[in-house]
């Protein structure tokens, strides 16, 4: 049984996700609509620095 160092690159392994800021996403707004496939969601930045994602 071979054991994989864990930060070996394999070929078929999915890259690493993109990270954006929340500043970024809200262009100093407080809330976004983001649009996936027939539903919308809301990303709502509250008064206390927290994200709530609703549906």
């Amino acid at each position: 049984m071979h054991c994989r160092h864990p930060t070996e690159i394999r070929p078929d392994a999915d890259p690493p996700p993109s990270v954006v800021s929340s500043t970024e996403l809200l262009r100093g707004g407080r809330e976004l609509l983001i649009q996936h496939g027939q539903e919308r969601y809301r990303l709502i930045l509250t008064r206390s620095n927290k994200l709530i994602l609703t549906k």
